[in-house]
C-alpha cells in the first residue's frame, strides 16, 4: 500500500498543489478581511486546507484516467504510472472516490453555499479532460477550474461572492490558462497527430506564446484592480510586482524555436508566484495589521 501510495501521489504531481494552494489562502483571507472584517479561524483555514487536496487529487487522478490511453501513445507520457502499468485504473478509481469525499466532507464543515457550490467544482475537474477532445479552448477550461481555488476560499468565510472576489477569480483563471497554453506547446505534433485539440496545435507556437503574454498581462491588471477594491495596501502591490517579474522571465525562458526550459518555467515559476503573492498578501492583511 505504501508504495503504490508514493506511485499514486508522483502520478499526480501531488506536490504540485502548491499552485493553487496559495490562491486559495489569498481568496480566504482577502475575504475574511474584507467581507467579515476579521482574519479567518484555524479551523477554516484546515478545512479549506482538505478541500483543496480533495478538488486537486480528484481532478489529477481523473485526467490520468481518462487520458491513459493517449498517455500511452505520447512518448513523452508514456511513463505514467497507468498506461506504465504502475497503477491499475480501478485503483485510481478508488482514489478519486476518497478524494471526492474527502471535498464533500470538508465543504459541509464551513458554510451551505460551499456546499451548494460544490458539485460545480466537481463538475470541471470532470468535464476538463474531455475538452481536449473536441475544442482548443480546453486550457481556459482548466483555467476556470483553478480559479476557483480562491473564490472557493472566499466563499469558504464569507458565505458570499462579491466582486473583488470575482475579479480574483478571473485574475487566477487566465494565469492559469495562460501557462496551460505555455505547457501545451510541448505537444503541438502529437496533438496534431492524434487530431487532439489545442490552442498551440491549432494557431502555432508563436501565437500560442504571444496569447499567452496578453493573458498575464490581463492578470497583472486585475492583481492591481484588487487594491482599488479592498484595503489591500503597497504590501500587496509590491507582491504584484514580484509577480510581474517572474511572470517576464518565465516568458523569457520559453521561445517559439526553443522549449528547452519550459518545465523551468512551467513547474518553477508557477508555483514561485503563487507563493510570492500569498507571503506578501499574508504580511499586508495579517502581520502588518496585527504590528
Amino acid at each position: 500500500m505504501i508504495r503504490k501510495l508514493k506511485i499514486f501521489l508522483e502520478m499526480i504531481k501531488f506536490e504540485h498543489t502548491i499552485f493553487a494552494l496559495p490562491f486559495a489562502y489569498v481568496g480566504t483571507i482577502l475575504g475574511s478581511v474584507t467581507v467579515n472584517r476579521e482574519l479567518p479561524s484555524w479551523a477554516q483555514c484546515g478545512w479549506i486546507l482538505l478541500a483543496m487536496v480533495g478538488a486537486r487529487t480528484a481532478a489529477m487522478s481523473l485526467n490520468r484516467i481518462i487520458d491513459k490511453a493517449i498517455d500511452a501513445r505520447n512518448p513523452r507520457t508514456a511513463g505514467r504510472a497507468i498506461p506504465a502499468g504502475l497503477l491499475k485504473s480501478s485503483e485510481a478509481v478508488l482514489f478519486v472516490v476518497v478524494s471526492f469525499a474527502l471535498l464533500f466532507w470538508a465543504a459541509s464543515q464551513l458554510n451551505p453555499l460551499a456546499l451548494k457550490l460544490m458539485p460545480i467544482a466537481v463538475f470541471m475537474t470532470v468535464i476538463y479532460s474531455y475538452t481536449k477532445r473536441f475544442t482548443w479552448a480546453c486550457h481556459l477550461v482548466l483555467g476556470l477550474t483553478l480559479g476557483l481555488a480562491p473564490l472557493g476560499g472566499w466563499v469558504a468565510v464569507t458565505g458570499t461572492i462579491t466582486w473583488p472576489a470575482v475579479v480574483l477569480f478571473a485574475a487566477v483563471a487566465l494565469w492559469s490558462t495562460g501557462f496551460d497554453i505555455i505547457y501545451a506547446c510541448q505537444d503541438v505534433d502529437f496533438d496534431r497527430k492524434e487530431g487532439l485539440y489545442s490552442y498551440p496545435a491549432r494557431f502555432g507556437i508563436a501565437t500560442a506564446l504571444t496569447t499567452a503574454r496578453i493573458m498575464h498581462v490581463v492578470t497583472l491588471a486585475g492583481f492591481v484592480l484588487l487594491l482599488a477594491m479592498t484595503d489591500l495596501s503597497w504590501w500587496y502591490l509590491a507582491g504584484t510586482l514580484v509577480a510581474a517579474v517572474l511572470l517576464y522571465y518565465e516568458h523569457q525562458l520559453v521561445k517559439p524555436n526553443d522549449l528547452s526550459k519550459l518545465n523551468a518555467a512551467f513547474f518553477t515559476m508557477n508555483g514561485v508566484l503563487s507563493t510570492v503573492l500569498f507571503v506578501f498578501t499574508f504580511i499586508d492583511l495579517v502581520l502588518v495589521r496585527a504590528w
